[in-house]
């Protein structure tokens, strides 16, 4: 089921997919990250603690600059691909396999496994590394933008190390392909990143109600809810 796509139809050189396939509705919103400015309420009067978390997520504003947040994300991801690739030297192309949106590295993984392992670390990396600058520069936290692009480098990087390692067009799986790292080590190293970025906005009480789904009352829903009566 899942096939390698190294060989890009239509050449005869082999190009290594990025892990990470660009999925249509993730590009209209990296677009639309693109084109608003990325000032949305960075660090507007109401982001700090508490009475942020409890009254913005009622207001669609909140809902606005956190998409365009976890956009930025994600274009962060596809830009490191990109960048590592030109970086090392080759020149990354856009393709689809199976009809998914996807980078190609130009990069042959049998003969320079090294560089692929580079490309394909390359998003995830980014994404933390980012991660973990927002939790470590003092600043004034808990906006709704910067609320996206935790939950967007959390949430890719969950997706990756569970239901995304063995995909076709995987990182995790292209990382462990090269043999510099077996799936486990990289799930260890990655989630283990994530898992203490996890921690460390749970023990934040400027970032109260990131883990909890709003009301438009400004109240939050916590628990299990059963369909009995």
């Amino acid at each position: 089921m899942f096939t390698s796509s190294e060989v890009r139809p239509g050449r005869r050189d082999n190009r290594i997919p990025s892990t990470r396939a660009l999925r249509p509705t993730a590009l209209c919103a990296v677009a639309a990250a693109l084109l608003v400015p990325a000032t949305l309420d960075a660090q507007s009067a109401d982001s700090s603690g508490a009475r942020y978390a409890a009254e913005a997520p009622a207001s669609p504003r909140f809902w606005r600059d956190f998409s365009l947040g976890s956009a930025t994300s994600l274009m962060a991801h596809e830009l490191a691909h990109i960048g590592v690739a030109l970086a090392l030297g080759r020149h990354p192309t856009f393709g689809f396999d199976e009809l998914r949106p996807t980078i190609y590295s130009g990069i042959n993984s049998h003969v320079e496994p090294h560089k692929q392992f580079l490309f394909s670390a390359a998003g995830l990396t980014a994404q933390s590394v980012i991660d973990e600058a927002i939790l470590d520069i003092p600043h004034w936290r808990g906006a709704a933008f910067e609320r996206g692009v935790l939950a967007g480098g959390i949430g890719t990087t969950v997706f990756y190390l569970t239901i995304g390692r063995w995909g076709s067009v995987s990182d995790v799986d292209f990382m462990a392909r090269t043999h510099a790292l077996t799936k486990t080590q990289i799930t260890i190293i990655y989630g283990g990143v994530a898992a203490l970025h996890t921690l460390r906005i749970w023990r934040d009480s400027h970032y109260d109600g990131f883990f909890v789904a709003p009301r438009q009352s400004g109240a939050v829903d916590v628990g299990l809810r059963f369909g009995l009566r």
